[in-house]
Formats: structure tokens, C-alpha cells, sequence
């Protein structure tokens, strides 16, 4: 059998353990590339030919077949915690019944559309635009992916990062961003054009006659090009001042005088939300402004697409199809829906993350890496505030203000400390749709709880087995869950210069999120704060603006270009994490005789180490998409970027000016 082969049937069972591959695997490598010319090609040319994207994937790599071992690890957990038995535990009785609805296709299709019922209902006993706010109110709480006409929920103050307080933001949309309302090319026209089929087709599977399902099409696009044209746009929104807008809840009452705001918060379960931030004033001065002009009969017809939309996934095969063919195949270019198992078992991820996550955790022996991991953060750390004492082109008022946020900077490694507790939630053995329901209700009603409170900043953001890591800057923490400290990424079997190439480059990313263009906004303590003077935001803004003009010359797929502004932070981080990592691995094996390793020098091994977590592939349709959505540039850019701005890598690869790997004017912020 084929390697190709034997992996895509190791796709179709559960495991029983994970599967090791080492963070550096010569094998991986295409050795007639000239590392100078493509390193990204040179590191990672074989694995992609032996790992060609499944049919259920946009985009296959390192980091998405290690989640999908995760799964099919997950797999063998739940198909075990779903056999009734007296032993289990209230978290394996919850995750495993979750998961033996889930997998019941024969209960889900004799349900059909039966879960929407008492969500359509409601709709049509709507009269006027007074019956309007509970019934949005409560299509809110259950459905985790309802954002109709507007967002609701609970954040952080930028102003007061000790307290919580209610966010009102922009929503109402179908498709993934604003953009695809707006944009003019001829790609965006067809997209466009397949939407409308697509929502179509769902009224008919409401059981809406054709000729009636394309006029309410119509309508739902008129209704969400409005709002769209109204939204922010992703780079606008990078600015976090653009959306901070602190308010009493009656002035935003007086803003949308036609939405019965105390009717929606009373049914939402809120008796007082005290101040709101409306992050887009102008987004609902266009509510406003739809909510007059539209009859009731219009929103609806909106709110039943709405509702149609948010359940599909989890309604019979005929509505997860439609969900797919349009928002999977026709956007993502993906070739067939991912297996039932792995929709099941990434849903009791979504909803039971930290009752799954704490069999994972114990199964896997999370414990063990957590040492070896915080060890090369202060390593990291160490590395940060060197080159912050040593920063040109920073005052020294800045420079005390970027240390303190250094030093004040939390890691959280692994998991939680203290698990959620989900005992009030109602998990039933053959609801698969009600358990759904229940969750996304006990979820938003978790968030909206948090109102008026202090902010929790032991709360973990990603649950243990995700295979990410992120930083937030208004707790000033980096997160690193358990998923993605495991080989190929965190390989304890290996030297430290692969280690420190991969997992140590990651964790130099996310802390210099905390100083791209984004974080550097909020101060120590995540206050949105300008603690920059003048003259150093100038400098920064220029250091920046050398990358973002790097990145805005990349091609992603066809005649479509990287948006610079949209990646910057993302780029920052990988530029300045890289060279971070870089310099606390020869701090940290400075007393050390670094011999090579095979054909490999010490400093070729770190950098392929780099190169490889990013090995991977896109469907071009995916691509496309992530070009106006995902503020990541693609992996092989990832890679090429970064090495093109390090001397370090010319001189460990004996690059010559003028070739490709190496930029003439180099550029670097941290």
C-alpha cells in the first residue's frame, strides 16, 4: 500500500493513540529545489506530494492533519463515553450522549425540518415590528451561528479591562464578509448570483414554491447589502478605536427608536446592561434606517432564512447538503462534506470543549509538556526584553512602557487551571437537535451573564485539544493549548533547533502580537491606551509599512494580491517571532557545542524546522476566499517572507545577494 493510500485510510477510524511524526523530517524535503531560490518548496515539497488536500478539506497542512488526528483521537474517546455505562462520569455522560445523537442519522432524517418549527412559527406571528425583538432575542440564544440583523453579547471594556459590559456590534449577513456585497470583479458577481440560487433553494426546502422563494431571495440580498454596505470593513475593524463606542443603553435606544430594545433584553435575560459598546454607529443608524423603510412581511422573510441558515448543519442530509454545495464547494472549492463522526466530534469540541478537554488532557499526559513549554517562553521572554533595551528607534519613556507590558504578560500553557462546569446543561441521548439548541442557549446565556461582572482572566478562549495558539490583548496572555504541543509541532524527541524553528517561532509569534500594529494599542493591564509618543508611533508605523508593502506584492491565486494592510499583524508576528525564537535559542544553548546533525548544521536545522509546521496546500476557490477574509497570507509566503528578511538564513544556507531568499532591503520591526 502506498503512503498515500495507507494515510487516507487511517482518515476512517478512530485511533487509540496519536501518531508520531517528527517536528523535522528530511523526508518532507524537495531537495532539487535550491533552498535560496523557494525554501518554503525546498522544506516542504515532498510532504505535500504525499499529502495531497482530502476531498472534505479547503486546505490541507501540518497543523490540519495533526487537528485531524486529534479528532479521530476524540473519535475512539466518544465512541466509548457514548455506551451507556454506570461508570461514566457526569462529563463522559454528557460528551458521550451528545456524541450518540450526533451520530443517529436515522433519528436527524426522520426529524427533517421538524427542529426549525417553533422558530418559523414564531416568525409568522409576527405582525408588526413591536412582535420583532423576542423573537430575535431568542433565535440569538439558540443558535451559536445567528447573527441576524445584529451581533449581542458580552466583551471586555477597552477602557476598563477589569469590567465586562455589553457589545452590540454589526451582523446580519449570509455570506462571510461585506465584501462579497460590495466588490465589483466578476467573481464576485457569480458569487453573488450562486447565493441567491442557494437561498432560494432553501426556501424551497422550507416548502416555498419557486417562483416565490426567488422574489424572498431577492429580498433577504437587498436586506443584507444594505447592512453590509453599512459595515466596516476587516482592515478598518483592525483599528480597535473604530470600534469602541461606549455608551449608555438609552442612548442606543434612542439611536434605533423603531427595535424595542428593553423587549430584547428582557427576553434575552438581561434586566439592566447598564453602558454598551455599539462598535459601528453607523451600521445601526443603517438598521435604523431598514427597520422604517421595510414592511414586516420583508423581515420575515429574513428572519426565516436566517433560521433556515443557522440550523442547516445540524437538520437532515438534504439541508446539510445545500449548507454545503454553496458555502463549502461553490466558495471553498471542497470537494465532498466532511464525514459524520467528524461533524460530530468537532461539534462536542464547539459545545462540551472543556468536558472533552479534560479526558484529552489525561489520556495524552498534557501535564508532562507544560514545563518544557513555559521553559522556552521565558527563554522567548528573555529574548524580548533584550531587544527591547537594545530598540534604536524607541524613547526610553516607550521602551519602560513595552517592557512593563512584557513583564506583566501571562502564559497560559496546556489548559485551564479550574473546568467549566456544564452541569446545568441538559444533554438528552436521542435529541441531537434540542441538545444543539440547549447548548448554544447555555453558551449565550454564559456570555450575556457576564455583564456587570469582573473579567475572568483565567478563562481559556480555545479548548485543549485545538491545535492554535493566540494572544489577547486585553488580558495581555498568551494561550497555548494542549493540541498543539505535540509532535510534529512540540517534539521532545528532537534538539532544541527544530524546537526552537517551530514551537519556539510560534511562541515568539503570539507574544509579538501584544506589539503589532493591533496590540500595541492597549497598555499592560489591556486598556486601550495610546502609551506610545508621537515620534516612536511614527517609527513603528514606518517598520510596519515596510512589511505591509512586502506582502501587498505576493500573488495568492490568479490575478488577486495579499492585502497587506489585512495581514499585517499576522506578518509582524511572524517576522518578529522568528527572529525572537532565533536569538533565544542561542542564548539558551549558548554554553553548548552545537554539532551537526546529518547533512544539517545546527542553524539549518532550526530554520527548516520553521519551514516545515507551514507545509501544506489550498483548493484555489479557498484561497480566493481567505484573500478577503483571513488575516494570515498564505503558508508558503508564511515562510519565504519571513527567511527573506533574515540575514541569519543567508548565512545558514550561504545565500548570495540578488537571489530570491534574500531581500536587498530587508525589512524588521522587532
Amino acid at each position: 500500500m502506498t503512503l498515500i493510500a495507507a494515510a487516507l485510510c487511517a482518515q476512517d477510524r478512530p485511533l487509540a493513540s496519536l501518531p508520531y511524526t517528527p517536528s523535522l523530517e528530511p523526508a518532507f524535503l524537495e531537495r532539487s529545489v535550491d533552498p535560496c531560490v523557494d525554501f518554503f518548496r525546498y522544506s516542504c515539497g515532498n510532504w505535500n506530494k504525499l499529502n495531497p488536500i482530502p476531498p472534505d478539506q479547503a486546505r490541507w497542512s501540518v497543523y490540519g492533519k495533526l487537528a485531524q488526528e486529534n479528532l479521530q483521537f476524540l473519535w475512539g474517546i466518544l465512541e466509548q463515553a457514548a455506551s451507556p455505562a454506570a461508570a461514566r462520569t457526569a462529563n463522559e455522560q454528557k460528551i458521550g450522549d451528545y456524541f450518540g445523537a450526533c451520530m443517529n442519522e436515522a433519528a436527524v432524517e426522520k426529524a427533517g425540518a421538524a427542529p426549525l418549527k417553533a422558530t418559523l412559527d414564531a416568525i409568522a406571528g409576527l405582525s408588526t415590528l413591536q412582535d420583532l425583538p423576542p423573537v430575535l432575542a431568542r433565535m440569538h440564544l439558540q443558535s451559536a451561528r445567528s447573527n441576524a440583523i445584529f451581533g449581542f453579547g458580552s466583551s471586555q471594556d477597552f477602557a476598563n479591562s477589569e469590567q465586562v459590559i455589553a457589545f452590540a456590534s454589526a451582523g446580519g449577513l449570509g455570506l462571510p464578509d461585506r465584501d462579497y456585497y460590495t466588490k465589483t470583479d466578476a467573481k464576485s458577481e457569480e458569487t453573488r448570483a450562486k447565493y441567491l440560487e442557494h437561498v432560494a433553494r432553501m426556501f424551497e426546502l422550507l416548502g416555498d414554491a419557486p417562483a416565490a422563494a426567488k422574489t424572498e431571495a431577492q429580498t433577504v440580498m437587498e436586506i443584507e447589502t444594505a447592512l453590509a454596505k453599512a459595515s466596516l470593513t476587516r482592515v478598518e475593524r483592525r483599528d480597535p478605536y473604530q470600534q469602541f463606542h461606549k455608551m449608555p443603553r438609552a442612548k442606543l435606544a434612542t439611536m434605533t427608536p423603531s427595535f424595542g430594545w428593553a423587549a430584547y433584553w428582557k427576553a434575552s435575560g438581561l434586566a439592566a446592561t447598564g453602558m454598551v459598546n455599539v462598535t459601528e454607529p453607523e451600521f445601526y443608524a443603517e438598521v435604523e434606517k431598514e427597520l422604517k423603510a421595510r414592511p414586516i412581511a420583508q423581515w420575515k422573510t429574513y428572519l426565516r432564512w436566517h433560521a433556515a441558515h443557522n440550523r442547516a448543519p445540524y437538520l437532515s442530509a438534504i439541508f446539510v447538503q445545500e449548507d454545503f454545495d454553496f458555502f463549502s464547494q461553490h466558495l471553498r472549492g471542497v470537494k465532498a462534506p466532511p464525514p459524520r463522526w467528524k461533524r460530530c466530534v468537532r461539534l462536542v469540541d464547539l459545545d462540551l470543549g472543556e468536558a472533552l478537554g479534560q479526558v484529552f488532557v489525561a489520556k495524552t499526559n498534557a501535564s508532562d509538556v507544560k514545563g518544557q513549554a513555559l521553559a522556552m517562553v521565558k527563554e522567548i521572554e528573555k529574548a524580548m526584553d533584550a531587544d527591547l533595551r537594545q530598540v534604536p528607534w524607541m524613547s526610553e519613556a516607550t521602551r519602560q512602557k513595552a517592557l512593563e507590558k512584557l513583564h506583566t504578560m501571562v502564559n497560559k500553557i496546556g489548559y485551564p487551571d479550574q473546568w467549566r462546569d456544564y452541569g446545568a446543561l441538559r444533554i438528552e441521548p436521542g435529541d441531537f437537535a434540542g441538545n444543539v439548541e440547549r447548548a448554544s442557549e447555555f453558551e449565550s446565556r454564559r456570555q450575556l451573564a457576564k455583564i456587570g461582572k469582573p473579567v475572568d482572566r483565567k478563562e481559556w478562549l480555545m479548548t485543549p485539544p485545538t491545535v492554535n495558539a493566540y494572544y489577547n490583548p486585553q488580558t495581555n496572555d498568551m494561550n497555548f493549548p494542549a493540541g498543539v504541543l505535540q509532535p510534529p509541532l512540540f517534539d521532545a524527541k528532537l534538539d532544541d533547533a527544530p524546537n526552537y524553528g517551530n514551537t519556539g517561532g510560534t511562541i515568539g509569534h503570539e507574544l509579538t502580537h501584544g506589539f503589532d500594529d493591533e496590540g500595541r494599542q492597549f497598555d499592560a493591564k489591556g486598556n486601550l491606551k495610546d502609551w506610545w509618543t508621537k515620534k516612536d508611533a511614527d517609527e513603528f508605523i514606518k517598520r510596519a509599512t515596510c512589511i505591509s508593502n512586502q506582502y501587498s506584492q505576493y500573488t495568492v491565486v490568479d490575478e488577486i494580491k495579499i492585502n497587506g494592510k489585512l495581514t499585517l499583524g499576522e506578518d509582524v508576528a511572524d517576522l518578529g517571532g522568528l527572529i525572537l525564537a532565533y536569538n533565544a535559542w542561542k542564548s539558551a544553548t549558548a554554553a553548548q557545542k552545537l554539532e551537526p546533525f546529518g547533512s544539517f548544521t545546527p542553524d539549518q536545522r532550526f530554520f527548516i524546522g520553521f519551514a516545515q509546521w507551514a507545509c501544506g496546500d489550498e483548493r484555489p476557490e479557498s484561497k480566493r476566499a481567505n484573500a478577503i477574509t483571513d488575516p494570515h497570507s498564505p503558508e508558503e509566503y508564511r515562510i519565504n517572507g519571513v527567511v527573506g528578511n533574515m540575514p541569519e538564513f543567508a548565512k545558514a544556507f550561504s545565500c548570495n545577494a540578488g537571489q530570491p531568499m534574500v531581500r536587498p532591503q530587508a525589512c524588521r520591526v522587532w
